[in-house]
């Protein structure tokens, strides 16, 4: 799982909350594979994969202050988060059933609708339809934005 760009990182790219958002996604996955704590994670990213080229690939530069806020306010608001995701899944459905990518994913936009304000609705669940097509096809991109639209529609009116 990595965000990929086609040009290598120059002075003039800023850094952004698209790739933010991707790798936030990318570090609770290894949180739940690994069990790895939340400061190991923080420094990981930083050290090795925010802005690094990784065999002769350039990843895009990240908001690093973004990405830390996602990636520690989905870990410090799992629970919270994890209820408002199962309250909206269909009848029958369980967060367990969700594969791991699909739960970070999901994690992560309810996250930035209950926590970052400042980040518009409609651009947060976007963001995370995009997300969710870099690992899934459209059908699961369409559940991505028909979940979190479901849940800004509680959390923000």
């Amino acid at each position: 799982m990595s965000s990929k760009t086609s040009s290598p990182k120059t002075k003039t790219q800023r850094p952004s909350r698209a790739t933010a958002r991707l790798a936030a996604v990318q570090a609770l996955y290894q949180r739940e594979m690994s069990g790895d704590t939340i400061p190991k994670l923080l420094r990981e990213f930083h050290e090795h994969r925010l802005g690094r080229t990784i065999e002769d690939t350039a990843f895009a530069p990240a908001d690093a202050d973004f990405f830390d806020d996602l990636v520690s306010g989905v870990a410090a608001r799992e629970a919270e988060i994890d209820e408002r995701i199962a309250g909206a899944l269909a009848e029958g459905w369980t967060l367990d059933r969700l594969d791991r990518p699909m739960r970070q994913i999901l994690r992560c936009g309810v996250y930035e609708l209950v926590a970052r304000l400042d980040v518009p609705r409609a651009a947060a669940i976007s963001e995370y339809v995009d997300v969710a097509k870099a690992f899934y096809e459209a059908r699961e991109a369409g559940f991505v934005n028909g979940l979190l639209d479901r849940i800004a529609k509680d959390v923000r009116e």
